[in-house]
This record gives C-alpha cells, structure tokens and sequence, in this order.
C-alpha cells in the first residue's frame, strides 16, 4: 500500500535530523532493527538501536545484505559508508516512534489499545478471533507491546485495514505517554493489574497512573473497578466507559459460575437483564480475560446473543500454561512466559484444575 512507503526525504521532514545525507532513491516500506532479518533491502530502513548491544555494530551487517539507508545517533558511521543515505538523530529509539506516530495518524480508524499487567496479548489475540469476521484487523504480532515493538506493529497498517488492535507494555514511569503517541487508540482496555513489571514504580497508585495515560484521549474506556480502586469513576479516561467486576457493581456484573466437563458457564447482570455465556475455559485467568472480550463486545454493539456465540467458540493462544508431557508418566506446566506473584497465582490456580495426576509440585523459577 502506497501509505506505507516514504522517501528518505519525507522522514527527514518528520524527524528534523541532527543531519541528513541523502544517497538513495527507492522508498521505504520495511523498518529493521534487526541485521538479520532484511527481507527487502532496497526498499529497507534500518535502525541502529541502543539496547542490549549497540545497533551501529550492525550496520556493517545490514550493508553487506543490501541495506543503503539508516537512521543513527553516532555520525561518524556515515563516513564509513559513502554509498548510504543517513538519518543522524540525537535518539534512534525516539525516531522509530516519531516516524510511527505519523504513521498512525494518517488512519482514520477505531484502534484499541490494551495494557495491564498480566493478560494483554490473549485478550489481544481473542479480540482478533472474535472480531474477525467484522473488521480486517492489523495488531501486534506476539507480544510486540515495547517501546520498540508499539511502533513496529503500527508500522503494518496500510489502507485495507478497518480496525487496529495494539497492546502496550512498561517497565517505569515516563514511558507511557511515548507509547500513547504512537498508538492514538480510540478504545482503551484496562487488563489484570498484578505485581509484574511493580520494580520500576513507587507502588501500584503510580503503577496504575502511568498505565491510564495511554487512554487520555480515548472515546471508549473498558475496565474493571477491581483494579481501579481509590479512583473515582469520573476521574478514569474516555469519554464513554464500560466496567466488569466479579465483585461489585459494573455494567457487566458477574454473579455466578458453573464449571461444566470442559468449560465455565457464567451469569451477569448486564443492563438490568441477566445474561450467561460459556467460556471453553476453567482456569480464572482465562475467565477473567474471556469476561473483558465479552464487555468489549457489548460495548461496543454487539446483540448479547451474538456475543454470547461468538465466545463459546475462542480457542486457547498457545503462550502461557502450556501443558506438556514429561518423563515417567509426568506432565509439565510450563508458564515461564511471566514470573511475577501474580501470574505464579494463576499458574497454581491452573494447576489445581489438573486431574490426570494425584501428586503435584511447583518450582518458581
């Protein structure tokens, strides 16, 4: 699609560079953070980013596979390579989220936007398996929800898409807001607040803050009130709002749960009517992510009979709590995916819904 092909020249226009060196022609329509994973090199941009190794170390690598255009922060790596075009900016990280967000805006689509603590890439997963048959959705692949990752799946919209939906995660304060910028969502969703990622906060009431300023300028805010204590509802994002509890008053109030051979039936209130659906689940977690899908739904229009389909056909995302077979007759509950209290809460919780053994052990690694 031509929205996601720029010149050197138009991103220099969005970046203001420290410098420019413009050598190369073609457009630009793959952005690599990674040397080793040019598909299209002519038509290919490549970020030397700072992370865990120094990106400029790889540009030599990217070169040699046919990659002429680059955006860096240390200038002397231009002079090394006279045939590439450059792109020197004071920060790469910065400038792959700058040329995203204007990415973004040139959609005029719903995008929903989903953080959390535990929960964020099933919940994008079952959205994307229950809207499917409405929308042609582009979302993040995996759990691309970092200050690198938000913006390379931004990246992917063209202009057959009709809904976008994004998950976003953070380690600290002050990362957010980048992130908001990038992904403009027009729905936001609020996920399982638990203890992951607590260290780079002061407590959960900064922990929470920082997760709703992705939501400043959403039109929908879906949530649960569990995890939003000591705010009062008028102080939450969006301008229209959805909420779910298990536990007190929502607009979705869960109000009983009926465990079935190979699910869970649950029955709300939901605008004074009494509703139920069955989740092809046990486990709370799943519940608890099946529960925000259904609200998502209904919030936004979908008949509850519909819904009420839909759901009973979501099929588990192969990521976390994976059963597995082990030696001498053993099976293996594999959650290595998180490591936090929380998501240690929802793998023994898993646990005790297995059968097929009288003995069971657990090893928090």
């Amino acid at each position: 699609m031509t929205e996601t092909s720029y010149t050197m020249q138009q991103l220099a226009g969005i970046l203001n560079p420290v410098n420019f060196v413009p050598k190369t022609q073609s457009r630009i329509n793959q952005l690599l953070i990674d040397s080793r994973k040019v598909m299209d090199p002519e038509h290919a941009l490549f970020f030397a980013v700072k992370a865990q190794r120094d990106g400029h170390e790889f540009i030599a690598d990217a070169y040699a596979a046919g990659v002429r255009k680059f955006v860096i922060s240390d200038s002397e790596w231009q002079n090394k390579f006279p045939e590439a075009s450059f792109l020197v900016v004071s920060d790469v990280i910065t400038a792959l989220q700058q040329i995203a967000a204007a990415h973004r805006s040139v959609f005029k689509i719903p995008v929903i936007g989903i953080t959390g603590s535990n929960g964020k890439t099933i919940v994008k997963e079952w959205l994307a398996q229950l809207l499917n048959a409405d929308y042609k959705i582009v979302r993040s692949p995996k759990s691309f929800n970092s200050q690198i990752g938000v913006p390379l799946s931004v990246w992917q919209m063209n202009s057959g898409h009709t809904l976008g939906i994004f998950e976003a995660g953070i380690s600290r304060t002050g990362e957010m807001a980048k992130l908001a910028g990038v992904l403009q969502p027009t729905i936001g969703i609020l996920t399982n607040l638990g203890e992951a990622h607590a260290e780079g906060f002061s407590g959960k009431p900064e922990k929470l803050s920082e997760k709703l300023r992705l939501f400043d300028h959403t039109d929908l805010f879906i949530y649960s009130p569990d995890y939003t204590s000591g705010l009062p509802a008028k102080s939450l994002p969006g301008s229209t709002k959805f909420s779910w509890s298990f536990s007190q008053p929502a607009d979705l109030q869960i109000t009983g749960m009926r465990q079935e051979q190979a699910g869970t039936t649950l029955d709300a209130l939901y605008q004074g009517t009494s509703l139920s659906v069955y989740l092809p689940f046990k486990d709370r977690a799943s519940l608890e992510n099946g529960v925000i899908c259904w609200s998502v739904l209904l919030a936004l229009g979908y008949e509850p009979a519909v819904v009420k389909s839909k759901l009973s056909e979501l099929v588990p995302v192969n990521m976390r709590l994976s059963l597995k077979n082990g030696i001498n007759q053993c099976s293996i509950i594999d959650d290595s995916y998180s490591a936090d209290t929380s998501s240690l809460a929802i793998a023994l919780d898993f646990l005790k819904l297995q059968k097929q053994h009288n003995k069971k052990t657990s090893d928090p690694v």
